[in-house]
């Protein structure tokens, strides 16, 4: 096996078991002799050649991170651009790889990490150095193509199913002299996979969540009002679920806040919960709550899927040993072989199929009138919130997260301010 450091980064948004594969990560090139170099707040420590030198970790602390949500080096949503149009950055990561001799990257996160991960592995070979890229699966909004689903989505989708249970039986208990509409919130700005996971909280149209509103359906406002209307009508109050990027039929952005865009070019969405609260409330008269999880969902650790708790450390043991093969330009995936009794398994797919692929949900998830889910979508999505996997608790009341020392190693170059 060829010698040199591993250097591993978070990208965009983290989730509740991020740092579990963070934890598996370093677990596996520890048990292979190799040092583990983390950038800080991701492709950013990178080029600022702000590493962090996790041998300076004890064992229990990285343990421990397996438990522990958030980021534990830090993140950044930063998109490179093409070789071309972003030379400079590029060859600065080259620079800063050879100078802290790190012969193997892995990056953790979405479609835009594939990307970068996929471009750093073309323009090492066209400088002849010797440089092995894996991209590792992360992502709440469940988008990436290839693999079966993406850690972080399982738990997020848990958080997001028993919090509208859970919402659901007080609103219910309120419903005849107070709350007729309650409005949940969930991210996918494209794919509603998460409002799709609240639809696991109840069973049939009278059951909670009585409508989920998709970005993969137009949104049309009459008949959304008809359709709240008859649901209060005949159970006495209704329950929505809405994806934060549901569009109308012209494309625009039902939470179009006004604000531009974000460091991916995304439209900043301004709180489609809220608007369709006061829609609802002005149009119908019925009094309304909202609510707006927004980091809650990725961050609720407390509330992990036991599958996507050990899917994540999969994907991380299994970057390392695809690393240190010499799989260059690829990632694990997940491969799931049977529904009943639901198994899975870790493969690995090329960047090339994944980086700036875009996985939607089906069009047999939703059901006909498009404000639920079918029997098809219940299967995918059930097994991936299955099995509980708290954090262990202190005597305060309060879960045992660990805060890493995070040491940075001494820079070798200068400072780059591209």
């Amino acid at each position: 096996m060829a010698s040199g450091n591993l250097l591993y980064a978070q990208s965009g948004g983290v989730t509740a078991v991020i740092n579990a594969t963070a934890a598996a990560v370093i677990g596996a090139a520890r048990a292979r002799k190799v040092k583990v170099l983390a950038a800080r707040n991701g492709i950013l420590g990178v080029l600022r050649e702000e590493l962090i030198d996790t041998s300076k970790e004890s064992a229990a602390a990285i343990r421990a991170l397996a438990h522990t949500p958030g980021g534990a080096f830090g993140s950044c949503r930063v998109k490179l651009k093409s070789l071309e149009q972003d030379r400079a950055r590029y060859e600065r990561l080259l620079e800063v790889f050879k100078a802290h001799d790190v012969r193997w990257f892995l990056y953790n996160g979405g479609n835009d990490s594939a990307d970068t991960a996929l471009k750093v592995s073309q323009l090492a070979a066209e400088f002849g150095y010797p440089l092995t890229c894996v991209g590792v699966p992360k992502t709440v909004d469940n988008d990436l193509a290839v693999t079966d689903c993406c850690p972080g989505f399982g738990s997020a989708a848990k958080y997001t199913a028993v919090s509208v249970r859970e919402c659901a039986l007080d609103v219910a208990a309120m419903a005849d002299t107070s709350t007729k509409v309650f409005v949940y919130e969930a991210m996918g700005r494209h794919a509603g996979w998460l409002a799709a996971a609240a639809g696991l909280a109840g069973r049939g149209t009278d059951e909670a969540p009585h409508l989920i509103l998709f970005p993969e359906r137009p949104y049309e406002e009459a008949a959304f009002f008809a359709q709240v209307k008859a649901t209060v009508e005949r159970v006495g109050y209704c329950v929505v679920v809405a994806s934060e990027g549901i569009q109308t039929a012209d494309g625009r952005f039902v939470a179009d806040a006004g604000g531009g865009k974000d460091s991916f070019g995304h439209t900043q969405l301004g709180g489609v919960a809220s608007y369709l609260a006061g829609r609802v409330k002005d149009t119908l008269g019925y009094k309304v709550h909202w609510t707006l999880p927004d980091y809650l969902q990725r961050s609720a650790r407390h509330l992990a899927s036991k599958t996507d708790l050990a899917q994540a450390q999969a994907v991380g043991k299994a970057a390392v040993e695809l690393a240190l093969k010499g799989r260059n330009a690829v990632m694990p995936v997940i491969v799931r072989t049977a529904d009943a009794p639901y198994r899975w398994k870790i493969e690995a797919a090329p960047l090339d199929r994944i980086a700036n692929h875009e996985k939607k949900m089906p069009a047999n998830f939703i059901r006909k009138d498009g404000y639920g889910i079918t029997d098809a979508a219940r299967r995918y999505l059930e097994p991936l919130i299955r099995g509980e996997a708290p954090p262990p608790y202190g005597r305060d009341g309060i879960p045992r997260y660990v805060v890493l020392k995070n040491v940075l190693v001494k820079a070798k170059l200068p400072a780059f301010d591209g």
